[in-house]
């Protein structure tokens, strides 16, 4: 945004309100970078500390996991992206048919999964005792081993992705001018040449971006690996991290691990911005335009088969986490005092964490507008527009893994523990809050700046009275989101969870752990539904926003 001329809305917003603005983003600036490099001011004193411990680490072991962390991510997107194409074109290609829209609602569930609940919903049904081990132990002449190890892995991530993927893919085709199908159907151009003249150019400017999101999701995927990985020959760089520390307490095999693995992230990231990749993602789409071209029999046949294979591998996972669920004993579930603690647990610090999150984007959103108002500062004017992109370069793992090896010098980790989680979940959550917050408050700033200052409305007054009713959706959109993103997160209470402090996300691991498999069944169902629900409302908030 230009500066504004004299006689503007910079000359409206007084000296002692832009400070105040921007004092709060700079307060949100220093949370993070306090998070952030607490964590890495950890890792170093602890590399420093035991400088050979640390360049020893970087053995065979460590090569052979960053090269698994690498393969797994790349095996992980083409089995994503490339379905995606063909899914999405089909989708495309039929604009209106019974279900539709049911579909598309059905592919936005896994972004609100926790990835354990999907990890169990993959072992219900292709487990050593899953719905389909009978007839996969025929296919194998043998027992069925379970789907551990690379395969769990890439089948949990294709999960998640490849609706993602289909439903970015099917944006960018419904980003084509009607224009350009109303000529393609006056020269009757066949479905050959429709698809290279016209979808294919569409979806190759689209594919970078969507392959490179999906490939950085596969990098950091924690919960998944650690839940489907099956042992040491399947971990990544975030597993070996938590191993590290948890299992064999090598602080200085943690350091290696976890400097490689911001190292990764850093190229994957650069690598996404050169692409101009948008790194949230977008789950909602616009209206289908008029398509102006007829479909062949053999074409709706083929799209149909897509559509409906897509369709049955997306809510296979989900239907069977149900079934297992329901078979669970529930009301022994919600009597034990284990399972009420962490329901409570969860809930208390997700709400926490996403109350923290919401504010803490709000300032920046505020910080970055008032900078924009009034004397250009590229520096601080550019942290507050990208500052929480940042914490996109470091996991939650590495974050909790810097602050576990720098607490533990100091008094109990665990202790410390709801702290952490309520913290590193915030931040975490910041990019995806930023993006329901900072465009409804610049609307409404818009709209609004000038009559404040002459009326002299400012400050708590002005956010409650003016500002908040264009806010409160957008917010409530943004804090269901974190919430339900701190409700399913497993990387920071891994590494601080104990007997004393257990969310629902870590006694569903525990239980699995000790192979009470029925139990860890019904706390996913549970966890789900929660999970769902909150993003169920936000969905909600967000379409009465922009209707």
């Amino acid at each position: 945004m230009e500066a504004t001329p004299p006689g503007g809305f910079a000359a409206t917003l007084s000296s002692k309100e832009r400070d105040g603005r921007i004092t709060a983003g700079i307060v949100a600036l220093a949370f993070i970078a306090v998070l952030i490099g607490g964590a890495f001011a950890g890792l170093i004193f602890e590399g420093v500390g035991d400088p050979s411990g640390a360049l020893s680490a970087f053995d065979p072991y460590l090569l052979r996991v960053a090269r698994f962390t690498l393969w797994q991510a790349a095996l992980s997107t083409l089995l994503s992206v490339l379905p995606a194409l063909f899914v999405a074109r089909a989708l495309a290609r039929h604009p209106r048919f019974a279900g539709r829209t049911l579909i598309l609602q059905l592919f936005a569930v896994p972004l609100a999964l926790p990835a354990i609940v999907a990890a169990l919903g993959v072992l219900s049904l292709y487990g050593r005792a899953g719905y389909f081990a009978g007839f996969l132990s025929g296919l194998s002449s043998g027992q069925w081993p379970g789907i551990y190890g690379l395969a769990g892995i890439l089948v949990a991530h294709v999960f998640f992705n490849l609706p993602l993927a289909t439903r970015l893919f099917l944006e960018a085709l419904q980003a084509v001018p009607g224009d350009q199908w109303r000529l393609a159907s006056q020269l009757g151009m066949g479905s050959g040449a429709a698809f290279r003249l016209i979808e294919w150019p569409a979806l190759r400017q689209a594919l970078p971006g969507i392959a490179g999101l999906v490939f950085m999701l596969c990098v950091t995927s924690f919960t998944i690996v650690l839940t489907l990985g099956g042992g040491p020959a399947a971990s990544t760089l975030e597993v070996a991290i938590y191993q590290a520390l948890r299992f064999d307490f090598d602080p200085a095999r943690a350091v290696a691990l976890t400097f490689l693995q911001v190292a990764l992230t850093a190229v994957v990231v650069a690598l996404l911005a050169r692409l101009g990749t948008d790194m949230t993602g977008d789950a909602n789409l616009p209206v289908a335009p008029r398509r102006y071209m007829p479909n062949s029999a053999a074409g709706t046949v083929l799209d149909a088969v897509l559509i409906l294979v897509s369709l049955l591998f997306v809510a296979g996972p989900m239907l069977a986490t149900v079934t297992a669920g329901l078979q669970a004993d529930l009301a022994r579930l919600a009597a034990e005092d284990a399972v009420r603690r962490a329901t409570v647990t969860s809930v208390l610090l997700a709400f926490l964490s996403a109350f923290l999150s919401t504010a803490l984007s709000l300032a920046l959103a505020v910080a970055r507008r008032a900078l924009s108002l009034g004397k250009r500062r590229p520096v601080l004017e550019f942290m507050t527009g990208t500052g929480a992109g940042f914490v996109l370069v470091v996991p939650p793992i590495v974050v909790g893994a810097g602050w576990f090896m720098a607490l533990r010098h100091f008094g109990d980790v665990f202790a410390v523990a709801p702290v952490m989680v309520v913290a590193v979940n915030a931040v975490m959550a910041m990019p995806f809050a930023i993006r329901a917050v900072r465009p409804a408050y610049d609307a409404a700033s818009e709209r609004h700046e000038r009559l404040c200052a002459q009326l002299g409305i400012a400050g708590w007054t002005r956010l409650m009275l003016i500002d908040w009713p264009s806010l409160r959706r957008p917010m409530a959109t943004a804090f269901a989101f974190a919430t339900a993103l701190s409700l399913g997160d497993l990387g920071v209470i891994a590494l601080f969870g104990s007997n004393e402090v257990q969310t629902l996300p870590y006694l569903l691991l525990a239980r699995m752990g000790s192979y009470r498999t029925e139990d860890a069944a019904g706390l996913a169902l549970w966890l789900g539904v929660v999970c769902l629900s909150l993003m169920l409302v936000a969905d909600r908030l967000g379409r009465e926003r922009n209707a």
